[in-house]
C-alpha cells in the first residue's frame, strides 16, 4: 500500500532588497510564532514593497507581537498587529497610539524582577523572612550603605508578593533579587530566628540610631552625630547643650508622644474633611485625594498625605498659602513648613529620579479633636498628626498622584523600567520619550505609555 502524502502549502520566498527604502528611522520585525512563516514572508514583502525596512532577526525574544525599533536610540515598541495593518493601508509608518500597544506581562508562574509588574498586597505570607530581611536594609541605611541596604529591601519585596509561604529554602534558587546573603538569611529564619538579625536588634548603635531617627526632622547624618557625641537617650540630648536643634526637629521633640503614635484610617478621613473644607473654602472648584500608604489599603500610618487638585492654571502657587492661613485661623496648626514650587519645564526631564519633586508641598502639625473622651493625662483633648499637602500643576497631577502613592520601591523600579525597558525617563513630574513629553489624564495611562498592564494602587505595596 503506497503512502497518502499530504499536500505541503507552498512558502512564499523573500523576494530581495531591490526595494527603495522610504523610512529609515523605523525597523521592522515580525514575530512568526502562531503566524506562520508562508504568511510572515509574505507580510514582510509587503512592508519592503512599501518603503519599510524589515529585520529577519532580532535580540529582544517576544511572544505574539510585531515590534518595530528606532536604531538612534534603540527604544522598542511592542505593538498589536492592527498597528501594521494600518501602517500598510496609509503608506507608511501611523503615530503610534495607546491602543496599539501590547500589555507585556509575565506568566503567572514566573516572578518579575520589577516590582512594578508584581502585584504585591497587604497579605504578606512571608513575614518570618521579610521582617529579617528589613531589619538587615535598615541597619545598613542607617549606616550610610544604601546599595546593600536597597538589594535586602528588593530581596523583601520579592517575598512579599509571593502568593503562598515558603516552605523550604530550595524554593528560592528561580526567584528574582535574591542573593546569597538573602537566601542564608531565609533559611536560618526557617529556624526560627537569624543570629545576625538578634545582633543587631540588640545593638547600642542600631538601637540609638532608630530612637533618634524616628523624631521627625532628624535623618540617619543627625542622629549619627549625636551618637559620636556620646548621646543614648532623649534625655541625654536635652541635657545636652551644645546640640542645637532646627524648627522641625523642635516640634518633633515638643509633639514626640502623639506624633510617634500610628495614625489609624479613621483618623486620616477625619483629617481628609478638615482639608477638603479649607480647600473648598479657598477655591471650590478644587478637590482633595487621600495618597500614601492610605490609598494603597493600609489601616495604620506614619502620617497622612493628601494631593490638591486645582483645575485652573497658576492656582496650585497660590492655594497652599491660603491653606495654611486659615488652619492658622481655626488655631488647629501645630507646626508648619512650606516649600514654595520650584517646577521649572526648562530643566526637565530630569535623570535626578530619587530626588523630591518640585512641586508646591507643605509639612504639618496639626490637632485632630478626640471625638470621644479627652486626654485627662495630658490635659488635652486633641492628638497632634503629621499632614503633607502638595499641590502639583493640573497637567502633571496624575504623575504627583502616581508619585506621592508609592511605595518607594514599586515607583523606583517603574522609573527603572521605564529607562532600562522602554528607553524614558519618567518621575514625580512626568514621562518623556526622549525629549516628548508623554501626557496622562489617569494613572492607566501612564501604564499604557509603558507598555504594562495596570496595577491598583492596593497593590503597590513592594
Amino acid at each position: 500500500q503506497l503512502p497518502i502524502l499530504s499536500r505541503r502549502r507552498p512558502e512564499v520566498a523573500f523576494v530581495g532588497g531591490r526595494e527603495e527604502v522610504k523610512f529609515r528611522d523605523v525597523r521592522l520585525f515580525l514575530v512568526e510564532r502562531r503566524m506562520g512563516k508562508s504568511r510572515r514572508n509574505f507580510l514582510s514583502n509587503l512592508a519592503r514593497s512599501k518603503g519599510f525596512c524589515v529585520d529577519d532577526a532580532l535580540r529582544y525574544v517576544t511572544q505574539k507581537t510585531t515590534q518595530w525599533m528606532t536604531p538612534e536610540t534603540h527604544d522598542k515598541h511592542v505593538l498589536h498587529i492592527s498597528w501594521f495593518t494600518e501602517s500598510m493601508s496609509a503608506g507608511r509608518p501611523v503615530p503610534v497610539e495607546i491602543r496599539h500597544y501590547i500589555q507585556v506581562t509575565k506568566p503567572e508562574s514566573a516572578v518579575s524582577p520589577y516590582a512594578c509588574q508584581r502585584r504585591t498586597t497587604l497579605d504578606n505570607h512571608n513575614k518570618i523572612f521579610t521582617d529579617a530581611l528589613e531589619v538587615l536594609a535598615e541597619n545598613l541605611e542607617l549606616s550610610g550603605n544604601q546599595g546593600p541596604s536597597l538589594a535586602f529591601r528588593k530581596a523583601a519585596s520579592v517575598l512579599k508578593s509571593l502568593p503562598a509561604a515558603l516552605r523550604r529554602q530550595e524554593e528560592t534558587q528561580h526567584l528574582p533579587c535574591l542573593g546569597e546573603h538573602s537566601r542564608a538569611i531565609i533559611e536560618i529564619s526557617e529556624c526560627g530566628s537569624s543570629s545576625r538579625v538578634e545582633e543587631i536588634l540588640n545593638d547600642e548603635r542600631y538601637r540609638t540610631m532608630k530612637l533618634f531617627s524616628s523624631v521627625f526632622g532628624v535623618g540617619p547624618k543627625t542622629a549619627e552625630n549625636w551618637f559620636c557625641r556620646g548621646l543614648r537617650t532623649f534625655a541625654e540630648r536635652m541635657s545636652e547643650p551644645s546640640v542645637r536643634l532646627n524648627r522641625m526637629q523642635t516640634a518633633g521633640f515638643l509633639f514626640y508622644e502623639d506624633i510617634s503614635k500610628p495614625v489609624s484610617r479613621t483618623e486620616a478621613s477625619a483629617l481628609k474633611i478638615i482639608v477638603e473644607e479649607a480647600v473648598i473654602c479657598v477655591n471650590p472648584s478644587a478637590t482633595v485625594s487621600i495618597t500614601g500608604g492610605f490609598r494603597r489599603g493600609k489601616e495604620f500610618g506614619h502620617d497622612v498625605d493628601f494631593i490638591i487638585k486645582t483645575p485652573e492654571a497658576g492656582q496650585e502657587d497660590v492655594i497652599l498659602p491660603a491653606v495654611i492661613k486659615r488652619f492658622k485661623s481655626q488655631n488647629i496648626l501645630l507646626y508648619s513648613d512650606l516649600q514654595e514650587s520650584t517646577f521649572d519645564l526648562r530643566k526637565l526631564p530630569t535623570h535626578c529620579f530619587d530626588a523630591m519633586d518640585h512641586f508646591g508641598k507643605c509639612f504639618l502639625i496639626m490637632k485632630l479633636k478626640h471625638e470621644q473622651e479627652m486626654d485627662a493625662r495630658a490635659g488635652k483633648d486633641w492628638k497632634a498628626v503629621r499632614v503633607d499637602l502638595v499641590a502639583p500643576p493640573l497637567e502633571r497631577f496624575t504623575y504627583a498622584l502616581l508619585g506621592w502613592t508609592g511605595s518607594t520601591l514599586f515607583l523606583r523600579d517603574l522609573r527603572r523600567f521605564a529607562r532600562l525597558e522602554r528607553g524614558k525617563l519618567l518621575d514625580n513630574h512626568a514621562l518623556y520619550d526622549k525629549n516628548t513629553f508623554l501626557p496622562a489624564n489617569t494613572e492607566e495611562d501612564i501604564f499604557a505609555h509603558l507598555g504594562l498592564e495596570y496595577i491598583e494602587p492596593w497593590q503597590r505595596n513592594a
